[in-house]
């Protein structure tokens, strides 16, 4: 059993079913990672893993029913189909029943090669890079701390009706976090990446370098509102809050901010003032994520029931204009529209945008540079207001050059509101949001102005 390969797992799995239909999928992962502090490594490692998921659909005559069951390693496959089919016969009929994706997707991958490896070699270049930082941090008197990563993970997924799809995901990040001795100062630069031969050390140690030079000057504001300059990072987590809330069927029923006054969704209203385009692409080079759905329990979001269907390209705003939302197959049958899946990944783009971030600086005549946000929190989903603090660096800018930093601040604003009240935006760049780099590495983004972004209060957080 220990021998079993991920898929002879999923064909073996399939062939213990007795349910009306099963899909089973097997996630091979291996990671390494790095950890520093006080200009120093401090700990690395490395980590293999998989996963064995088994979805059984039984129809017991009131309607199709689902149950799914997952245990890591090398499961008792009959005992885990069994658990599942019983957790099916246990459960009510589905509302999002429909028939079983028997279409074989775009991009299947390779069934029959093995599962795709990282190992602690993928920081070969990148190590003694970071060594030369710390030596140049100590020179100058501050400290680097942080953290790096690389997984990779290979997705078989199999189905009853036919389907061997195969998916080979990499993800990586970088979070650099620069002090000064005294522990006054603190910055952050981050970055996501898919092999770590496109990070720079250099310049993500440079760009602390800067951040902690600009700090030296220390100047108290209060709350209010400000002409704010957010960098990819922080719109990044903004968005992502916005796309995760972009369910068709919330938003029918009026339970979120893409919710029409009256009844219906707002597909087809302006949200932002300037030709914005939120994307999704498992094609976006740099970006690239899985080409079909791989789901084990059913959401607003996700059905079990579209296991294998094509995950394409998708705008969900179009030149300022709500395009799509998220809406699984059994939802938009009910309500005539078109399925569409999400992907994992975001883009955020003005196509006639050039200005770099440094550019936008220097045409700010009083403003605010932000670093990044932190703990972000809904308090209206109906407006999707979110609150947050600032972290790790905001800089006033005058005449157009940052002159210090000043205190962070509790915020409230909405991304879908603040879309209608961006003046500028810049260059889309591949970016690491910094709250939520947990779930999602895959971003671009650009550094955007927002004349009146809204600090509600002063956070005594350092």
């Amino acid at each position: 059993m220990s021998q079993l390969t991920g898929q002879q797992l999923v064909e073996k799995a399939l062939a213990a079913s007795t349910a009306d239909g099963c899909v089973v999928h097997v996630v091979e992962s291996t990671e390494a990672n790095l950890r520093w502090a006080s200009n120093s490594l401090t700990t690395n490692g490395a980590m293999r893993s998989r996963q064995v998921v088994v979805v059984s659909f039984v129809d017991g005559g009131a309607g199709m029913a689902t149950g799914t069951v997952a245990r890591t390693g090398t499961p008792d496959v009959a005992e885990l189909v069994a658990a599942s089919e019983q957790a099916a016969r246990d459960a009510g009929p589905a509302e999002d029943a429909v028939p079983l994706v028997d279409q074989a997707p775009p991009g299947g991958g390779d069934w029959d090669a093995d599962p795709a490896e990282t190992s602690i070699e993928v920081f070969a270049e990148f190590a003694p890079a970071l060594g030369e930082a710390f030596g140049a941090a100590h020179d100058r008197g501050e400290l680097l701390f942080g953290y790096a990563e690389h997984a990779m993970t290979t997705t078989y997924l199999g189905t009853s009706t036919g389907l061997r799809l195969r998916h080979d995901q990499p993800t990586g990040r970088v979070e650099l976090n620069g002090k000064s001795t005294d522990y006054s100062r603190s910055v952050w630069a981050g970055v996501g990446t898919r092999d770590f031969r496109d990070v720079s050390v250099a310049d993500l140690a440079a760009d602390v370098e800067r951040k902690l030079g600009w700090a030296q000057r220390r100047v108290d504001l209060p709350a209010g509102r400000y002409e704010t300059l957010l960098p990819p990072s922080a719109v990044s987590d903004l968005m992502l809050y916005a796309y995760w809330t972009m369910e068709a069927r919330d938003a029918d029923e009026g339970r979120n901010v893409f919710a029409r006054a009256g009844g219906g969704n707002r597909i087809g209203d302006r949200l932002a003032a300037l030709p914005l385009t939120l994307r999704s692409d498992p094609a976006a080079p740099g970006l690239e994520a899985a080409p079909f759905q791989v789901v084990s329990t059913s959401s607003g979001s996700a059905s079990v029931f579209d296991n294998g269907m094509a995950t394409p390209a998708v705008d969900w705003i179009r030149d300022g204009v709500l395009t799509n939302l998220v809406r699984p197959r059994a939802w938009a049958l009910k309500t005539t529209a078109p399925a569409v899946v999400a992907v994992d990944n975001l883009l955020l783009e003005d196509a006639a945008a050039t200005a770099t971030q440094d550019e936008m600086v220097a045409a700010t005549d009083r403003g605010l540079l932000l670093t990044t946000l932190w703990y972000i929190r809904e308090v209206d989903p109906q407006t999707l207001l979110l609150t947050g603090l600032t972290r790790d660096g905001v800089f006033l800018v005058e005449g157009g050059e940052v002159t210090g930093a000043v205190n962070n601040f509790r915020w409230n604003e909405s991304p879908v509101d603040l879309l209608a009240r961006i003046t500028q935006v810049g260059r889309t760049e591949r970016t690491l949001p910094r709250e939520w780099n947990d779930w999602f590495t895959r971003a671009a983004m650009p550094p955007v102005r927002v004349p009146d972004f809204n600090m509600s209060s002063v956070s005594p957080a350092s």
